[in-house]
């Protein structure tokens, strides 16, 4: 049963409810700087509805900087936020989030505490030209990379892509990346408005966008309607649709995993790939596709896109939109799907888009983004070339004496949620330069880490049991062979199983280099990527164990 929780009013606010601004903007940051113009316009707009806002500090993970990796940290911005709704008498809250984990982080929080909640995405960057094409920021970058490492692109022309990823400004990347795909998933589980993913970051329109939703954190708290009620089963499944209709992030796959986890109801793998094997791929943007977030917002968007799968029957329509709107209502008055966000009998490429993976490399599974993936390479089987950590990758992935063949497989293990700690986006390994050479550009890649949501290639990820705590990837030795196939959702190692009791007799757990501090306990606590990398004590198997109690605090 849910009960509103009694709050104590600041002095001049009696009467009104009290709502909090989760306010990630942060210098450290530049996909969230913008919110710092948004947050008047926001303050003001639930002013004149009736509230008293109140703004404070909160995490703020951005992928630029954050070593090794913001994932590390994903899940204790979730327990920060948490607890300021805890220690705090707040009726309402709002979370301002953009940078890759900086959603997942809040949706986390949101299904934990209970309390009306609603997130202000921050917006897409700008997408200046380079070499006369819009720069897609991530996916441009790492296709300039192989061409440098190529040879084919000039230290000019490397100092003239900096230029212009530097002129792209704040906001979110402009790609199908991690950012814009948890966007979308947060529209679909109806936790921030419908349609905002793609706005251009600090525009008018997205001035706008915050002042509708300082009106709409009103309505929630009028209502009591909280994320529990929101984001239902069906609204999980919808996400699951939506992720792979647009060829999203594979980092969505975990953080859906923990946020389901977080209010009980089941994003596993088994479910995932059952939903995901009708569902082609509709949107026409990088990396999957050729186009832009921006151009995928002026196509109409997520209701564009919903629109679409609902007359397929690939989505539940009983569920409901952020504005209140039911998903039937949003459809109907959507643009009608188009170029960039095609019809299920128009679509740019078949199901599935995802998949899992599983055998005797991945017992408990692995994910791929077919839609991402060489077709040739989806039935493989080649020489695996094993490294053992992302340091042996970068120091051997280029020697002149790495005897490497387009037909082989590249395994980077020791970079998962354990392993590293903080499972890095390093599954990507790079194609070996004596290959790049000859014109390589993709090759089977099996890792138990991740990968940007920017990238692209045949990348088999989150291996588990990852090899930190003594997963078959560990046992994997140079010139063994791996066989991947995507028709029969396999991924096996090709050894007998008594030489690999023997290498499992041999294998010793690698020694960590963290004593103290939160990659410490992060690594004590962590759970596998199936289950969405959320901390073991944050996510309980009653009702009771998954939020906390709520306070009750006499009204002054």
């Amino acid at each position: 049963m849910s009960h509103r929780v009694a709050l104590r009013v600041p002095q001049g606010g009696a009467g009104r409810p009290v709502i909090g601004i989760a306010d990630t903007s942060s210098d450290l940051n530049p996909c969230n700087a913008q919110f710092s113009a948004l947050i008047e316009p926001l303050k003001e707009a639930i002013i004149a509805a009736g509230g008293h806002p109140v703004r404070f500090p909160a995490m703020s993970l951005g992928e630029d900087l954050m070593k090794p990796s913001a994932m590390l940290y994903r899940n204790l911005m979730a327990m920060e936020l948490e607890e300021q709704v805890r220690a705090h008498p707040l009726d309402g809250i709002v979370f301002l989030a953009n940078c890759d984990k900086t959603t997942p982080a809040s949706l986390m929080a949101a299904a934990s505490t209970g309390i009306p909640s609603i997130l202000l995405m921050g917006g897409a960057r700008a997408a200046p030209a380079f070499r006369g094409v819009p720069l897609g920021t991530g996916t441009g970058l790492w296709r300039a990379l192989e061409d440098r490492r190529a040879g084919e692109l000039s230290d000019e022309q490397w100092i003239e892509l900096e230029e212009t990823l530097r002129c792209a400004g704040g906001g979110s990347c402009n790609t199908m990346g991690t950012a814009s795909t948890m966007s979308l998933i947060t529209e679909a589980l109806g936790m921030t408005l419908p349609g905002i993913s793609g706005m251009q970051a600090g525009s008018r329109e997205h001035v706008e966008a915050a002042a509708a939703t300082g009106r709409r954190i009103m309505e929630l708290v009028e209502s009591d309607i909280r994320p529990g009620s929101v984001m239902t089963q069906s609204a999980i499944d919808n996400a699951a649709v939506v992720l792979a209709a647009v060829g999203g992030s594979t980092n969505a796959v975990v953080h859906l995993a923990a946020i389901a986890g977080r209010l009980g109801l089941d994003a596993g793998l088994d479910r995932l790939d059952r939903l995901w094997r009708d569902v082609p791929l509709l949107a026409d943007v990088e990396p999957s596709g050729a186009r832009l977030i921006q151009d995928f917002r002026a196509a109409g968007g997520l209701p564009t896109l919903l629109r679409a799968l609902a007359a397929a029957g690939l989505v539940r329509e009983e569920v409901v939109l952020g504005d209140g709107r039911p998903l039937t209502a949003a459809t109907a008055v959507a643009p009608a799907p188009g170029d960039t966000i095609r019809a299920v009998t128009d679509a740019l490429a078949p199901a599935p888009t995802l998949a899992i993976v599983r055998g005797t490399l991945a017992p408990d599974g692995a994910v791929i983004k077919v839609a991402a993936a060489t077709p040739s390479l989806l039935e493989h089987t080649g020489r695996a070339i094993v490294f053992s950590d992302y340091d042996d990758m970068r120091r051997r992935l280029d020697d002149p004496h790495l005897h490497a063949e387009p037909g082989d497989v590249i395994v980077v293990r020791g970079v998962g949620p354990v392993g590293v700690p903080g499972m890095p986006e390093w599954g990507m390994a790079p194609i070996p330069r004596a290959l790049v050479e000859r014109g390589v550009r993709d090759m089977v890649r099996i890792s138990d880490g991740r990968m940007s949501g920017t990238s692209y290639g045949t990348v088999v990820l989150h291996v588990a049991p990852e090899a930190a705590v003594g997963g078959p990837l560990a046992l994997v030795e140079d010139g063994d062979l791996i066989r991947l196939s995507i028709a029969t959702r396999a991924l096996d190692l090709l050894v007998d199983e008594a030489e690999l009791a023997f290498r499992k007799r041999r294998w010793r757990p690698p020694r960590t280099a963290h004593v103290r501090g939160w990659p410490r306990l992060y690594q004590q606590h962590v759970l596998q990527a199936p289950r969405g990398c959320d901390l073991d004590f944050l996510v309980a198997d009653d009702s009771a164990g998954r939020r906390f109690i709520e306070p009750v605090v006499g009204r002054s």
